[in-house]
């Protein structure tokens, strides 16, 4: 119940950010390769950023 009015951390907002970002590549990843790329480049440095925030 108390998390009820919780704001998502700096880590949550990445980490949904990232799921969506892998999401957006795999979909890609049939039919146009050069996005693709780009989209897991964009993950690759969400996940970095999720990854100093945990240390």
């Amino acid at each position: 119940m108390f998390g009820l009015f919780k704001r998502p951390s700096e880590a949550e907002k990445l980490q949904k950010k990232y799921e969506k970002l892998m999401k957006e590549w795999h979909a890609l990843s049939t039919v146009n390769r050069a996005e693709s790329d780009k989209k897991y480049a964009e993950a690759e440095v969400i996940a970095k950023q999720i990854e100093n925030l945990k240390n």
